[in-house]
């Protein structure tokens, strides 16, 4: 009898656990359905939209981001991973932060992809992403006719004015043109329109040599090295919020402005763009469709709030 009621026991047991899991009508591959009552989207094992496997380049759903790590407010390299900042892949113990660094998680976030910051010098910025071993390059870079023989770019991400900057002591302060700089000694970032195109237009300016970063060109302004740097709105805003001895001189939207061309060519020298190599489209177009979005006024917030947590330069 106890055996009978042993064997009847465990039958009736098998049959529980078969009841248990026979509501999972599901296949290997797919979800389970959300839980109700949440507003959490169910967990899945199919690739993000826009995912790695439908982009070149992003087969590993990682998008590798170049950037200088060194051109406060855009990008800057910190110790810790305060602020949002993440790790900088090529540098051990190292965190990158920043208006960059902000829009590369914001495009990562919307496509489902992991962000890995690279650092690495601007000339090599490009040439980078022409090999492939960079996806992209979010490094406050212009959209520039030259720059875009060489790359692809997506965006506008930002709108910068190009302005210059000198020391509240300094004859050139109350400048109210370019002409009224004229004469002074100044440099610019190497390998930047503000160098190549716009500090050529001042009358009998002292060109010294490019500074290799933004914190080099804004350390001979501060040591006075030079009299002014010229340099976009963002840079200068960042460089002015941490030194009050420097003040910023805009000449937009008046005759004494550094000129172009055409209005084109203006556009192409202010409006920021995302590097991709030539020819990825999907890419670009899965950026584009995260930038659309915002507006200007977007844009300027997302400074705004990179310059608010800007280390000391």
């Amino acid at each position: 009898m106890k055996r009978m009621l042993s064997l009847l026991m465990a039958a009736a047991m098998m049959l529980a656990l078969a009841a248990c899991g026979g509501d999972n009508t599901g296949t290997p591959g797919t979800s389970a359905p959300a839980p109700t009552g949440t507003n959490q989207p169910a967990p899945t094992n199919e690739p993000a939209q826009n995912g790695g496997d439908a982009i070149p380049g992003l087969e590993d759903g990682v998008l590798t981001v170049g950037m200088e790590c060194a051109y406060a407010p855009y990008n800057w390299m910190q110790v810790d991973d305060s602020n949002g900042a993440v790790p900088i892949s090529n540098v051990p113990g190292s965190y990158a932060n920043g208006y960059d660094v902000i829009i590369a998680k914001m495009i990562c976030e919307a496509n489902g992809w992991e962000l890995e910051v690279v650092s690495s010098a601007w000339d090599s910025l490009c040439p980078a992403v022409q090999a492939g071993t960079m996806d992209a390059n979010i490094a406050g870079q212009s959209m520039t006719a030259d720059r875009m023989k060489e790359v692809d770019m997506a965006g506008p991400y930002l709108y910068a004015t190009i302005v210059c900057v000198t020391t509240k002591d300094s004859p050139y302060a109350s400048a109210a043109s370019i002409q009224d700089l004229a004469g002074g000694k100044c440099t610019a970032q190497s390998g930047t329109i503000w160098y190549d195109t716009c500090l050529p237009q001042i009358p009998d300016a002292e060109l010294l040599a490019p500074a290799d970063t933004a914190p080099a060109m804004i350390m001979q302004l501060q040591t006075g090295t030079v009299d002014f740097v010229c340099t976009d709105m963002p840079t200068a805003m960042g460089a002015v919020s941490k030194d009050d001895n420097l003040v910023i001189l805009d000449f937009s939207g008046t005759g004494g402005d550094f000129q172009f061309a055409s209005e084109e060519e203006r556009a192409e020298n202010v409006n920021i763009g995302i590097s991709v190599q030539k020819g990825n489209t999907a890419l670009m177009d899965a950026m584009n469709a995260v930038l659309s979005t915002m507006t200007a006024d977007d844009f300027n917030e997302l400074m705004d709030q990179a310059i608010s947590i800007q280390p000391e330069v």
